[in-house]
């Protein structure tokens, strides 16, 4: 065998193990990522109803916690309502950012090579991510967990989107935290609230405490952070000048919830949470929407959206008007405090401090 053959078929069989090998990784990692709870992707191909009518939804969520994940499930929930069910019709691409903003971009220019029918985005930074990347794609972009959609520039001065690009906003009830707060806590003075500065969503909320805080005899003590490392030394500064703490819908720091908790447990200090979940693992009480219903709502919008109903550009966002009163009566037991069961007569009450 001469020597051009002998490297002709060395070249050849290096060639054939570098692709498996290759495949063999590939497939490693995605079962990796998906069995961490990053990533999450039909394996059998397209799902085809019998009708022959499919869809394809790519779904982003910045981060891991309690009420974004109600947001998801939530969302599959509302698009099921409309005959849209994954496995029978609709193909799901998850992704998680993990609370990264350089991921959450990653995620929305592989989202675009995929042209899906539509994307999900869930929390703010995923939904500007998506938006930026989908602008000029003709892909519309469904959000949801989005606090300000006009702060973050998603929607004009009129309310109106201000591009194929619409959704729901989670935005706090701040006077019925408050008023819940004043009510629990008649001799408070100063309530503490850490927020990340870059969260725009955070900002406007802030200011909205501020702007509401007097009129229920309140000051308000922020304090912002940058990353989550900053959360416990952030914490030990806040919690030595308030009588008690609210918590907002910022991702990083609710990432880090459960530090805040623990120092406020040792000085005995309140914390009070903007929705159920953060009731469930440690916080007092809260004033708060129903973050699966948030979603359901966002699943119906972007049903419209798919069966060609409307388009994205023509649907103005939607905030929920109502909210839910939680309150958690094992926190109270730990702090020794007492609450008037008429404050309670229309609240979900948990009776256990679980786990995040």
């Amino acid at each position: 065998m001469n020597k051009k053959m002998i490297a002709a078929l060395l070249t050849m069989t290096l060639g054939m193990c570098t692709l498996s090998a290759c495949q063999s990784s590939s497939t490693s990692a995605g079962s990796d990522t998906a069995s961490a709870g990053q990533t999450q992707e039909a394996q059998s191909g397209e799902a085809v109803s019998a009708d022959g009518e499919s869809y394809k939804i790519c779904i982003t969520q910045y981060a891991q916690h309690g009420s974004l994940d109600n947001c998801r499930e939530g969302f599959l929930a509302g698009l099921a309502e409309e005959g849209i069910v994954e496995g029978e019709n609709l193909t799901i691409d998850y992704q998680n950012a993990q609370a990264d903003s350089g991921m959450s971009s990653q995620i929305a220019s592989k989202f675009i090579s995929e042209n899906p029918d539509l994307i999900c985005a869930i929390a703010t930074p995923s939904a500007l991510s998506c938006y930026n990347a989908a602008m000029d794609t003709g892909i519309p972009v469904v959000y949801t967990a989005v606090t300000d959609p006009q702060a973050a520039e998603l929607v004009d001065d009129s309310r109106m989107p201000v591009g194929n690009v619409t959704g729901t906003s989670d935005k706090l009830p701040v006077d019925a935290q408050l008023e819940l707060i004043r009510n629990m806590l008649p001799d408070a003075t100063k309530i503490g609230i850490m927020y990340t500065t870059s969260e725009v969503n955070s900002v406007a909320t802030i200011a909205e405490y501020k702007e509401k805080a007097p009129d229920y005899g309140f000051e308000i003590v922020d304090v912002g952070i940058s990353t989550s490392a900053d959360i416990p030394l952030a914490a030990d500064n806040m919690l030595s000048d308030v009588d008690c703490v609210s918590n907002l819908t910022d991702n990083t720091v609710v990432q880090g919830l459960p530090t805040i908790l623990a120092k406020a447990t040792e000085k005995n200090i309140p914390v009070f949470g903007s929705e159920i979940e953060q009731v469930k693992i440690g916080c007092l009480a809260a004033a708060g929407i129903d973050y699966i219903e948030l979603g359901k709502k966002t699943g119906q919008m972007a049903a419209q959206i798919l069966k060609g109903e409307s388009t994205a550009s023509e649907m103005p966002y939607e905030t929920f008007e109502n909210y839910n009163t939680y309150f958690n009566q094992a926190v109270a037991d730990e702090l020794g405090l007492s609450v008037d069961a008429s404050l309670l007569e229309n609240a979900e009450i948990f009776t256990e401090i679980t786990a995040e």
